[in-house]
């Protein structure tokens, strides 16, 4: 499920294509579309009108010296104008309406999108370049809606002028007209080149996003190897990189709107020779030969203004290609989740020849059998990449088995609802993450209709309320991205009042105490031991006295159950067991 970049164009059909799937977010507002569009209509016969009037001006005021026409001529422009800004900003409000709520409807639908999928994708994919999804392309579109507006605006204001100047005088706009139509090659050459860049810089951009998350999540590391500099010479070099894009970018960005006016300047010279030839001839009056180079010039601005608005569009429909890419891809898909939800008392957990791998050439799990009962308490211990972690995550489904199945009593786990699933799961690990808001709000994270003193007693359980009251705000304390405001120690007691206060039927522990000093470990040890009443817990083992505890043992290794037994079985049955208690677990207690 990883996301790939769009490394060659598309074509002007794909690009149609997009645009159809764009126009269907409008739908619900095409209300305030029709008003728009009617105000546009409005703007561009103001814009003819305003072309018109310059015959009557020129043949009435300057030729004729009708004073009626002094006086009427000018308040009629100023009118035409006021309704042409009036309707110009009416089209503009709504439009931009209409476009805001759509981008927030895509921008809500990619994040539910992304959010509700599967861990792996998150491991096949960067943080930073799903940040830059979410964050950046959305922005991109959002950034081209006043060029598209201005792409549909002047393209009705062109209609307007090409009335005029044909009414005017057909012959001459014909001639005048044909250059336009040479204009359009460096039009769509510009436009698939600034698309296949905008993919490019796009794609730049998720590159540093995913570089600058990775390196402030670790800033810890670079500051112990003083690696300040040689960071800043890799950024350095990615910023480069976009500027090199950008650049390009602007070269053609800038060469469109010469180009065009270079058209624009074949036409209005050819009309000059030919027009002024009528009216030397008597063939046409000053005042229709100015009426129709008012209009003919003012006709170029909103082909010049088409031009630089489709520049942007294309731009934003690299994004939008980068956006579609996840909301509509087929590679891309949910977790697939069945009906019942899972609301009774915790009964059993059964595998049942279980095989898992990450990838086709290593397998994690390997025809696991193993039946945990209510009340029991497991551990399992095993050399690393035994298969530990993974057996554990199969349990709340945060991976699918490719063989076998688990049944949750005596139902297969793919027939819950995967919020019922892991509503009733609680774990707890070595790696705590903790959000940037309060302490109240971390430990019931999950649980909106929560109190106080649901909250207050699970800190209590898990020995955490009374470094919380001293906090500075105590439980209104946001404790900063990660939890960096509070030590490993505390972290893990948070974690493990959050769990409590979870109340689930069954806890993971996965070496939830692996990271810490003797001291903290030993508070921990006292939160877990709360954590655990009368609950079915299955532990990664780190500590002797979690193995002396337990109900069974299960050693693992190469993705198998080896052995199991209580501690005194297992020392005299399992010669790996006995190697791992005198390396690890023995030597633990005596630090």
């Amino acid at each position: 499920m990883r996301l790939k970049l769009f490394s060659s164009g598309i074509s002007y059909k794909q690009s149609l294509n997009l645009m159809a799937r764009m126009i269907r977010y409008f739908a619900p507002y095409k209300f305030r579309i029709i008003l728009a569009m009617f105000c546009m209509l409005i703007v561009a016969g103001a814009t003819g009108g305003s072309a018109y009037l310059v015959k009557s001006a020129m043949d009435d005021i300057f030729i004729r010296k009708d004073l009626w026409a002094l006086s009427i001529i000018p308040l009629i422009y100023v009118g035409l104008d006021f309704v042409k800004g009036v309707a110009r900003f009416m089209q503009n409000y709504m439009m931009q309406y209409s476009g805001l709520c759509v981008l927030e409807t895509i921008r809500d639908q990619l994040y539910d999108r992304i959010i509700r999928l599967p861990v792996r994708f998150y491991e096949d994919n960067q943080v930073g370049m799903l940040m830059s999804r979410i964050i950046n392309d959305v922005t991109m579109i959002r950034n081209s809606m006043p060029s598209l507006v201005m792409m549909v605006r002047e393209t009705f204001t062109l209609l307007g002028l090409m009335v005029v100047v044909f009414y005017q005088n057909a012959e001459l706009a014909f001639w005048a007209i044909f250059v336009l139509p040479i204009g359009l090659f460096p039009f769509i050459y510009i436009g698939k080149k600034l698309r296949k860049l905008g993919r490019r810089s796009q794609g730049k951009i998720a590159d540093i996003s995913v570089f600058l998350q990775e390196i402030f999540s670790g800033i810890r590391v670079v500051k112990a190897f003083a690696t300040e500099k040689e960071e800043t010479a890799r950024f350095a070099e990615e910023n480069e990189r976009l500027v090199k894009i950008s650049l390009k970018q602007t070269i053609y960005n800038e060469l469109s709107s010469p180009v065009m006016e270079f058209v624009g300047a074949v036409g209005i010279g050819f009309v000059l020779w030919y027009g002024g030839k009528q009216v030397i001839d008597g063939n046409a009056t000053p005042g229709t030969f100015f009426s129709f180079v008012a209009a003919l010039a003012m006709m170029y601005d909103p082909v010049k203004k088409i031009t630089g608005a489709n520049n942007e569009v294309q731009r934003a429909l690299a994004g939008a290609e980068r956006v579609f890419e996840i909301l509509d891809s087929e590679e891309i898909f949910e977790q697939s989740e069945g009906s019942v939800v899972f609301n009774e008392p915790f009964e059993s957990l059964v595998f049942e020849n279980v095989t898992f791998s990450y990838n086709d050439s290593h397998i994690a799990l390997d025809s696991v059998n193993l039946t945990v009962r209510a009340g029991e308490r497991i551990a399992i211990v095993g050399p690393s990449g035994a298969g530990k972690s993974t057996f554990v995550n199969l349990i709340p489904r945060f991976y699918d088995v490719q063989s076998g199945r688990i049944l949750l009593n005596g139902r297969d786990l793919q027939e819950y609802t995967l919020a019922s699933l892991r509503r009733s799961v609680a774990l707890v690990s070595q790696d705590t993450f903790l959000f940037n808001i309060t302490v109240r709000d971390n430990i019931a994270y999950g649980d909106k209709e929560s109190s106080d003193d649901s909250v207050f007693d699970a800190a209590k359980k898990a020995f955490a309320h009374e470094f919380i009251l001293d906090l500075p705000e105590g439980y209104a304390t946001v404790i900063g991205e990660r939890g960096v405001k509070i030590s490993g120690g505390q972290k893990q007691r948070l974690a493990i009042a959050r769990a409590i206060h979870k109340n689930s039927p069954l806890l993971i522990l996965d070496e939830a105490t692996s990271a810490l000093d003797s001291e903290a470990e030993r508070i921990v040890q006292l939160a877990l031991e709360n954590l655990m009443l009368n609950k079915t817990s299955i532990v990664i083992a780190h500590r002797l006295s979690t193995i002396l505890n337990a109900d069974r043992i299960l050693v693992m290794d190469k993705g198998k159950i080896v052995a199991e037994g209580r501690h005194e079985e297992l020392l005299q049955t399992s010669a790996l067991y006995s190697k791992l208690y005198k390396l690890q677990f023995l030597a633990n207690e005596t630090e």
